[in-house]
């Protein structure tokens, strides 16, 4: 069964994607909204992170050695100005996407296994992320004229 593959897959996404929320929160805290809000969105990842727990004992969690092309890499450090944020947002919105998709496969597979506690585990979770990534969209069209047309 590879679905161990993909609850380790969400494991480390949340987790990377928690991490990366708390460093562009750090590195654009001028920004009120993105402060808040990016330390708000890490606290939910590390809650879905938490949700998962009875699942990977249920049904495990990746084997090791699992292929490097298998992750997303978070945010090293934040860049600075207008567009440096406008990429930061940008970065985490991918982050974002690779998570939705691996709560999508998951929640197929909950499905298929007719585990009614993990489908409803990741219907709340892919809910929140579709959020996270509404309000990214949101606040990267709202920053990209700024970032894209007047110089800094």
């Amino acid at each position: 069964m590879h679905l161990a593959t993909y609850l380790g897959l969400l494991e480390t996404g949340c987790e990377t994607l928690a991490t990366s929320y708390r460093q562009v929160a750090r590195g654009h805290a001028a920004e009120i909204d993105i402060e808040l809000i990016c330390h708000q969105f890490a606290d939910e990842c590390d809650r879905q992170r938490q949700s998962l727990t009875p699942f990977t004992e249920r049904y495990g969690r990746h084997p090791a050695g699992e292929p490097e092309r298998l992750h997303a890499e978070g945010l090293s450090e934040t860049r600075s100005g207008g567009l440096g944020l406008l990429r930061d947002l940008h970065d985490l919105y991918l982050l974002g996407c690779y998570l939705n998709q691996a709560w999508s496969m998951v929640g197929q597979a909950g499905k298929g296994l007719r585990d009614a506690d993990l489908i409803s585990t990741v219907a709340n979770c892919a809910a929140q992320t579709d959020h996270q990534l509404s309000w990214l969209t949101t606040r990267m069209k709202a920053a990209a004229p700024q970032a894209l047309l007047v110089a800094e």
